[in-house]
């Protein structure tokens, strides 16, 4: 292709409301074009890079069984009424009319499609097990797209959806799929994908795994232990923490603590640790706004979905009113009287000399003894894992906490959608059964970005040949020369006639610009004509992560140029 051909533009300054590298070189390189919040539309490079994403991932879920089919993006209201999700998930799915006045939604998952596409033709054991499989446009209204396509709102998704007959199966097959993932992540140019332990959320299911590219603008956390590989997110890491010391209990006494609102202050005052300490959040229910008073450790943060997974319910930080019987910023599990569930977070469990809160204004305990003083708590993980706590696996003070951004997942969703949607089967037996469900899926422009982000210098990105969207960039400078024109128009059909894709730039620019376009563009490999070389007899040849240079001489060119690529990209092959 003729780069003066090309629609989109390229240019120098970098937008300000690019917050991150991959999404600011998108924008400037013409790769996408803002339309509404977290919505755009992609110029020919992304299309052509995401084309050749979405083929791997074709061939790799081909490779796992995989039959590829089409869900509709408008769906009934009536197959998510079945699941129960209709009602369930919040404003992030889009919800309608048609003309009859039917509820219709949008699709940003399709689970409920994946069942209703297939529960008529499984209805026998020998049927299973089976795996189906799409790549198609999604929309889901997220609260707050950041990074360009890191998070959006409308995107490309690749999800899979496995039936089967027996845990045991779906265990084998989601380990199929897991080996499938690391080989799409490997062929796109990122090996360095780790899968992590992850929560399954409104998705459901009992295991699930996320693959993290580990980078500091990831906007989740991933708790890793070095020493035996232990991997979670966060929100799923399970918080372990040393045994309290056996301190002699002191007298449980309540003490004047004049403008301590915070933990901090409180501790403060008093000069002690707030691991010393314990710590009232207060949350409600969305659905009707009951109060839940959860008490931690002083030092500790609450992990959020720890904590509505064990409600079974959507939550919010709740606003206290006087009517509630609780007193903001001296709130303690001794004398509460509240109309609250109370829960305990584990790193309280025969915690003793504690300061906490006498829900009285102005006043706190010191001398908290959980086990003599809040007789029968219950304990409960509802706490963050924290930096160089300790591993749930191996037991030592090894976890770092890293950033990371998703690029997959995997369920194991058990029979969740099947049951709730009456999808049953005759085993052998003649009895009828639930299928048990796995789900895997892989955002598309997400998975591009996250290339972008991992593989770029100051002035653009570097793409990996297997998903470049062109192999070869072809430069002539000085296209005005009729003998460089005549050159370089030679080369460029040749390459192409061999099947070598190039991005061809014969326009009258200067050689600045002209490369500045190339970095932006960030094909693999640069042909570089100039009078400069054709006065030697050469070609200049390079690549654009700088790691080789060399001149190839003009008759031989071509061929050298061809067996490179070709030689590169058979690295990326399955």
């Amino acid at each position: 292709m003729k780069l003066d051909k090309l629609v989109g533009e390229r240019f120098k300054e970098k937008p300000a409301d690019c917050v991150v590298d991959s999404h600011a070189f998108m924008v400037r390189g013409g790769y996408v074009k803002y339309v509404a919040n977290g919505i755009f539309s992609s110029f020919t490079p992304l299309k052509r890079v995401t084309k050749k994403i979405e083929q791997i991932m074709r061939e790799e879920m081909d490779l796992i069984d995989g039959q590829e089919v089409q869900f509709p993006v408008v769906m009934p209201a009536s197959i998510w009424q079945e699941s129960g999700r209709y009602k369930s998930i919040g404003k992030e799915m889009a919800r309608f009319n048609d003309r009859n006045n039917s509820p219709l939604v949008l699709g940003m998952t399709h689970e409920e499609a994946a069942v209703h596409l297939v529960r008529e033709y499984g209805q026998t054991y020998a049927k299973y097990p089976f795996m189906i499989y799409q790549i198609q446009t999604k929309f889901r209204d997220e609260a707050r797209p950041r990074a360009g396509l890191i998070r959006v709102r409308e995107f490309t998704m690749k999800d899979a959806y496995s039936f089967h007959t027996s845990q045991a199966d779906l265990e084998q097959y989601y380990d199929k799929a897991h080996k499938a993932y690391e080989r799409i992540y490997a062929r796109v140019g990122l090996p360095e994908v780790i899968s992590v332990k992850s929560d399954s959320g409104m998705m459901g299911g009992s295991i699930s795994h996320e693959f993290m590219l580990l980078t500091a603008i990831g906007e989740d956390s991933i708790a890793i232990c070095n020493d035996c590989g232990y991997r979670a997110n966060v929100e799923a890491a399970e918080c372990v923490l040393d045994a309290p010391a056996n301190a002699k209990s002191e007298k449980l006494t309540k003490v004047h603590t004049p403008n301590g609102h915070t933990i901090e202050e409180v501790c403060a005052f008093l000069k002690c640790e707030t691991a010393a300490s314990c710590k009232a959040v207060v949350y409600q229910r969305n659905a009707d706004d009951s109060y839940v008073v959860l008490f931690i450790r002083g030092d500790l943060e609450v992990n959020e979905t720890k904590l509505t997974n064990y409600l079974g319910c959507d939550i919010h930080p709740a606003v206290i009113t006087e009517e509630s019987g609780i007193v903001a910023g001296f709130i303690g599990p001794v004398g509460l009287n509240a109309k609250a569930t109370v829960l305990y977070d584990r790193s309280l469990q025969n915690m003793n000399n504690l300061v906490c809160g006498a829900n009285e204004n102005d006043y706190h305990y010191t001398g908290l003894d959980m086990a003599r003083d809040v007789k029968g708590a219950e304990y409960n993980d509802f706490a963050k894992i924290v930096d160089g706590g300790i591993c749930p696996v191996c037991g030592k003070h090894s976890i770092t906490v890293s950033r990371g951004i998703e690029v997959g997942n995997i369920f194991q969703l058990g029979t969740k959608y099947t049951k709730s949607m009456g999808m049953t089967y005759l085993d052998n037996d003649g009895n009828s059964q639930y299928p048990i469900m796995g789900c895997y899926g892989i955002g598309v422009g997400r998975l591009a970005a996250a290339i972008a982000e991992a593989h770029h210098d100051g002035y653009g990105p570097i793409w990996p040949l297997s998903v470049a969207p062109w192999q070869v960039h072809l430069c002539a400078v000085r296209a005005d020369d009729p003998e460089i024109k005549a050159y370089a128009d030679k080369l460029y059909e040749s390459l192409q006639s061999s099947g070598i894709e190039v991005i061809y730039d014969d326009r009258n620019v200067s050689a600045g610009v002209m490369f500045s376009d190339a970095d932006l563009l960030g094909v693999p490999y640069r042909v570089i004509v100039s009078p400069r070389n054709m006065k030697s007899g050469v070609v200049e040849f390079t690549s654009r992560d700088k790691t080789m240079k060399e001149t190839l001489e003009l008759n031989g060119a071509a061929d050298e140029v061809i067996k490179t690529v070709r030689a590169e990209l058979n690295k990326f092959k399955m």
